[in-house]
């Protein structure tokens, strides 16, 4: 368990925009110190990149496909707060294709992923926070020396002593901008450009495919990233869900392409790479705009005291799932000290 801080001077009324797993791990946080913590989040639930879709036979995972939990406090926070049974580790066939088509396995290292989902992460975790979905917020509007929240319908909500934006950088860019913080937002607007787009299509098929991998990462025109949703832990056996992320230059040049040209493509790439004649009999897709971070070279979070607003996301610590929580206990620290 995470101790109250006793240092803490007050109880603090603090509003965190976002709740991937910057925002609940902030959340969680800054409420175990004592603090009144309220989460707001766009969609109707917790969201960011531990994102699935709903399917006939399950769900099939759009957004990171598995995490690690390199950091000891992350499996700790997991344990405590989402509990074990929210996760499991993927034994899969994890392989690297060059751009010649020769393989080598993936670096030794565990990999996990939510089970059911990868949502169930996520929403294990919100069980211990005040969300409130469905709100999308427009811009902040000082009242004295506190913060209201002002949505995109006007309704205004607080007030707060203390701001945490955890949505992705150019979404956090804009709130600012609209509330009249230039400076902050200046000084996020050149990490904004490094986050990348992705094409996500997932492709089902009847009968069981067997291309000698569960994951691929790939060096290749079209592909990212290549998954086999279905071996995961959890999963119904019912037919083979793929999930397919594309490269992101090619998905920048498909940006505005429809839906089912994206899929057609993306399947007759994927038939070739994988040496397949199968046809797929039902699809999904989802455009990403901010997929992953470029660079790993990152503050870890971002705390303006004097405004008291701090930004916290894995795009501030080098990607992936476990770098949100690294971001967002580096924030709880900062507003510590």
């Amino acid at each position: 368990m995470f101790s109250v801080n006793q240092s803490t001077p007050s109880v603090r009324r603090i509003a965190v925009i976002g709740s991937g797993m910057a925002g609940l791990t902030a959340a969680i946080k800054l409420s175990s110190q004592g603090h009144d913590v309220s989460v707001f989040e766009k969609s109707r639930g917790p969201g960011g990149r531990l994102s699935s879709k709903r399917v006939t036979d399950g769900a099939v995972d759009f957004g990171a496909q598995y995490f690690t939990a390199r950091h000891a406090g992350f499996r700790q926070f997991l344990d405590t707060y989402a509990g074990p049974g929210s996760y499991a580790h993927w034994p899969a066939r994890f392989v690297f294709q060059r751009n010649d088509g020769s393989r080598e396995a993936f670096p030794d290292d565990e990999r996990f992923v939510g089970v059911p989902r990868m949502t169930a992460v996520s929403r294990a975790l919100s069980g211990h926070v005040n969300l409130h979905g469905s709100t999308r917020i427009r811009n902040l509007a000082r009242k004295d020396s506190t913060w209201e929240l002002v949505t995109v319908d006007g309704e205004r909500l607080g007030p707060f002593d203390r701001i945490v934006l955890t949505v992705p950088p150019a979404q956090a860019s804009d709130i600012l901008l609209e509330s009249g913080l230039t400076d902050l937002a200046g000084r996020i607007d050149g990490m904004a450009g490094s986050l990348l787009p992705c094409w996500a299509v997932a492709l089902h098929f009847q009968e069981p495919l067997d291309p000698g991998f569960d994951g691929l990462r790939c060096d290749h025109p079209v592909f990212f990233w290549i998954g086999n949703n279905t071996s995961k832990p959890g999963r119904p056996p019912h037919g083979q869900w793929w999930m397919l992320h594309a490269d992101p230059d090619w998905t920048r040049e498909h940006l505005d392409t429809p839906e089912e040209e994206v899929v057609r493509e993306l399947k007759e790439a994927f038939s070739e790479l994988a040496d397949i004649v199968a046809e797929p009999d039902d699809w999904l897709a989802h455009r990403w705009l901010y997929a992953r971070s470029e660079h790993n070279d990152r503050p870890g979070s971002l705390w303006f005291a004097d405004q008291g607003i701090g930004l916290a996301g894995d795009w501030l610590s080098g990607g992936r799932v476990e770098g949100a929580f690294l971001s967002a206990s580096d924030l709880v620290s900062a507003m510590a000290d």
